[in-house]
């Protein structure tokens, strides 16, 4: 190939190229014949660059259909505005070296705008059809949402930490674990980094995580998978569950604008449009919410200890028409429904300092304040009717003097889903886990 001292460039850097002669390395994503003109689509990591096929002989190997889409190449052309194509700029004059043919059809065709194959056919070829621009765009925005999240905490006095994975017993006191042989005991992969978090507020007083959570639950539902990324913060010196309100609204915040200034390509190939969010997010108690639901929709839910989908649904609807939010704060769950740890309410007996947020009528982030005396954490356990040995270590903690405090966590494949909208929680995870799929 002539001119190899050319230096490759990005496909998102070429509009500042015109009348130069570049290369690129990438994927062969797709061929479209219009009249006599060949155009050919290259991919690399970041986005695509239409080149156009004139004459005879020009990338003979792509027009005859030698190599298939997805083989990798090395590409060089020189760049011509083109106010019609992608990105506003296409390569002329190309010139081309095959690096890795592919001489077979693809499992799934990802060379057009949308996929057509079925959700079970993506998931089970999810190696290539991740490769499709708007899958890819979505995981790209989760990496935003990652970074931008430990960004603002970094900022705020924050450290991040890493906790085990694999514990002696389960976070949430409750079955929905999965069990695994560790070196002939029982251990389990860990449902949250919850008690390992609050131990180290008394470390760090502010910590954050991401990383993945395991729930056994037998859900088969599309906003349900058992392993997910989860974004989780606690802090002490709290005054309550709106402390922890606060900052909550301050990371997300943080997390859709920095979206929208560094990820607009990507919002608009997933489609997902930013929120804004209110300088106060709207917040309404659990038991005023089932009374909302009566009033508004003539279905009587009170006494259920939790909110079903339809009933976010409808207070998510709610939001938005009386205060134009996207999010809403519901606050005070019932004590039975939280953990143990989970912080009465000490003006209403029953309830609790606890909040979800609904972000466009789903469930997003659960958090609350936590029990910071280790007489309470007696008192709920006995409460409960579990056992203290199991908890010992996490009760050495408030053993020797943790102050009030509280935290958070977000489901990030959750969070991609509602901002892209996205039917199934699976198009937002990179490969997912859930009752059916260990592959691939």
């Amino acid at each position: 190939m002539e001119e190899q001292s050319i230096q490759r460039i990005r496909s998102t850097k070429v509009s500042g190229y015109v009348g130069q002669r570049v290369e690129l390395q990438g994927w062969l994503h797709a061929v479209r014949r219009l009249g006599g003109v060949t155009f050919v689509i290259l991919r690399d990591g970041w986005g695509a660059v239409q080149v156009v096929v004139e004459e005879a002989g020009q990338l003979s190997a792509i027009v005859d259909g030698e190599i298939q889409p997805e083989s990798v190449i090395r590409l060089s052309g020189v760049v011509v505005a083109a106010p019609h194509a992608p990105g506003g700029v296409e390569l002329h004059q190309p010139q081309m070296e095959i690096i890795t043919p592919v001489t077979e059809s693809l499992p799934v065709l990802i060379g057009k705008k949308e996929i057509k194959a079925s959700l079970a056919t993506q998931l089970d070829h999810a190696v290539v059809v991740n490769r499709h621009p708007a899958r890819r765009a979505v995981y790209r925005l989760g990496a935003g949402v990652m970074a931008a999240f430990r960004e603002h905490l970094n900022r705020g006095g924050f450290t991040e930490i890493q906790t085990p994975k694999l514990v002696a017993s389960a976070t949430e006191s409750g079955a929905n674990v999965f069990a695994v042989d560790y070196f002939g005991q029982k251990a389990f992969l860990a449902q949250s980094p919850q008690f390992y978090k609050q131990i180290m507020v008394g470390v760090f007083e502010r910590v954050y995580e991401v990383a993945p959570v395991f729930r056994a639950e037998p859900h088969d539902t599309t906003r349900h998978i058992n392993e997910y990324v989860s974004l989780d913060v606690e802090l002490g010196f709290i005054e309550n569950h709106f402390t922890v309100m606060g900052v909550l609204r301050d990371v997300l915040a943080h997390i859709f604008a920095s979206l929208s200034e560094g990820y607009a390509a990507e919002l608009a190939l997933a489609g997902g449009v930013a929120p804004a969010v209110p300088a106060t997010i709207p917040h309404i108690h659990f038991a005023e919410a089932q009374e909302l639901i009566l009033k508004l929709h003539g279905v009587d839910v009170r006494g259920e200890p939790d909110l079903s989908p339809q009933d976010e649904r409808w207070l998510g609807a709610w939001a938005q028409a009386e205060h134009g939010s996207d999010f809403l704060f519901v606050t005070g769950y019932p004590v039975a429904k939280r953990p143990f740890y989970t912080h009465p309410d000490p003006t209403r007996p029953g309830y609790s300092n606890s909040f979800d947020l609904l972000f466009r009528g789903t469930e997003l982030v659960t958090g609350g304040q936590r029990l910071h005396r280790y007489a309470d954490y007696q008192a709920a356990l006995a409460e409960r009717g579990l056992a203290e040995e199991p908890f010992a270590t996490y009760l050495e903690t408030f053993r020797y003097g943790m102050p009030p405090h509280g935290g958070f966590a977000i489901g990030l494949e959750r969070l991609l889903m509602q901002l892209t909208g996205a039917p199934n929680l699976r198009l937002t995870t990179l490969f997912p886990r859930d009752l059916n799929r260990l592959t691939p």
